[in-house]
């Protein structure tokens, strides 16, 4: 682990460098792309710009590059965004992000970050989104499932071959979760524990409300992945 601060109440083990929201980068470089390029590109205009805020190692990101997107990645982990390769990369914290007057078709925050335990991040991140959706453009936003914390602990094997085990989900007072997470892998192991608050559709909304963005369409049956556009 690197001599950076990690974020309060955000922490990870295992090899290589820990970022300072607790991910790992050689686990994130690791983990497979699940169906998020697929739902993205179900969603917006085809070659659409994105600013992907949170890309993390480029999980998502080269999927999209790939569909003919052009993304912007930002991520407030340089090492994370050394592993991206095709897009533009921004290191920055999302709430503090300066681009100018950049603005683009497409701005996504997925990975759950509107479930940020910190009521300032998270409407710093939900402002963010606000500031660079172009006027007619589009807001991509990944939302926990309502039973994500129900019968814990439990576990699910990837097809790629590791196992992902969500351990507990333990409240810390004002309505938040420290949620630990537990990744295996043959040759090695991870651990990230993060907060994380949970959000009814009725919280999520009026969050969206205050930044100045309204639900256009739940995208799935989930509710998970959810577009929105400004008001």
């Amino acid at each position: 682990m690197s001599g950076r601060v990690v974020r309060e109440g955000y922490s990870g083990t295992g090899p290589g460098e820990i970022t300072p929201d607790g991910c790992a980068v050689e686990l994130y470089r690791r983990l497979a792309v699940n169906d998020e390029p697929d739902v993205i590109a179900a969603a917006v205009p085809a070659g659409s710009s994105v600013l992907e805020l949170g890309s993390g190692a480029g999980r998502v990101t080269h999927p999209l590059i790939e569909r003919g997107f052009d993304v912007t990645a930002v991520d407030e982990s340089a090492r994370m965004l050394e592993q991206v390769r095709g897009a533009r990369t921004v290191c920055s914290p999302i709430e503090s992000l300066d681009l100018g007057e950049e603005a683009f078709d497409v701005v996504m925050l997925a990975s759950f970050l509107v479930h940020s335990g910190d009521h300032r991040v998270r409407d710093g991140l939900l402002r963010t989104c606000r500031r660079y959706v172009r006027d007619g453009g589009l807001v991509l936003i990944q939302r926990e499932s309502e039973d994500s914390r129900v019968g814990l602990p439990r576990e699910r094997v990837h097809p790629a071959g590791y196992t992902i085990r969500i351990v507990s989900a333990e409240p810390v007072g004002d309505g938040v979760d420290s949620v630990l997470c537990v990744y295996e892998f043959p040759d090695a192991r991870w651990t990230q524990t993060f907060l994380s608050r949970p959000l009814s559709k009725e919280q999520f909304e009026g969050h969206l409300d205050a930044a100045g963005l309204r639900v256009d369409r739940y995208l799935t049956e989930d509710g998970v992945w959810v577009r929105a556009v400004p008001k």
